[in-house]
């Protein structure tokens, strides 16, 4: 099992079982292939440089909405306009988060500094939010609703498994947070 994140001397440091590890390769590969932008980078090089995407536009999927939000409400023409201008770097840099997890979790014990802690909370945050949409999570009490699943035996459906892994990923990421706090306390 899993322990949790701790700040040490030599820094926020974690362990994973084999196991565990693949199934955060897998979930982070997921999302990363979620997250690959649909075309090509603008043949412009300033466009390029600065990520500007003029095909851009609000996704579908409603787990993917929920990681690229629209930035303006009750403004679909602002919206989309901010989208073209910043979704293309956010899904880069959402990306290079997962994909730098991805590594850091192959080492055990895991030994992070404060920036690759950063990293992995976002990278667990990111695989929350889709996990939440498949699971329906709109609200406090929803939430509450699956926080009781624990037990991998009891797992007889692809949603209490899907509430076994959101809960292993909050109480990961809670770990993380604590971890990432205490460093902090302990540097000033």
């Amino acid at each position: 099992m899993a322990k949790p994140f701790k700040s040490t001397r030599r820094g926020i440091t974690g362990h994973f079982e084999p196991g565990e590890v693949r199934l955060l390769g897998s979930l982070f590969s997921d999302i990363i292939t979620m997250l690959e932008p649909d075309t090509a980078p603008s043949t412009d090089p300033l466009a390029a440089m600065v990520g500007v995407d003029a095909e851009a536009a609000r996704p579908e999927d409603s787990a993917l909405q929920r990681l690229l939000p629209d930035a303006v409400r009750d403004d679909d023409v602002e919206a989309l306009e901010f989208r073209r201008l910043t979704e293309r770097s956010l899904r880069e840099q959402k990306i290079g988060a997962l994909r730098s997890s991805a590594l850091l979790i192959e080492n055990n014990p895991v030994t992070l500094n404060p920036e690759q802690g950063r990293l992995m909370a976002q990278a667990f945050n990111d695989v929350r939010l889709v996990l939440a949409d498949r699971l329906g999570i709109e609200t406090d009490e929803d939430a509450a609703r699956l926080h009781g699943i624990d037990d991998f035996a009891d797992a007889e459906d692809v949603e209490a498994y899907l509430a076994l892994v959101y809960n292993f990923l909050t109480w990961l990421q809670e770990s993380l947070l604590q971890a990432l706090l205490s460093s902090t306390r302990t540097a000033r």
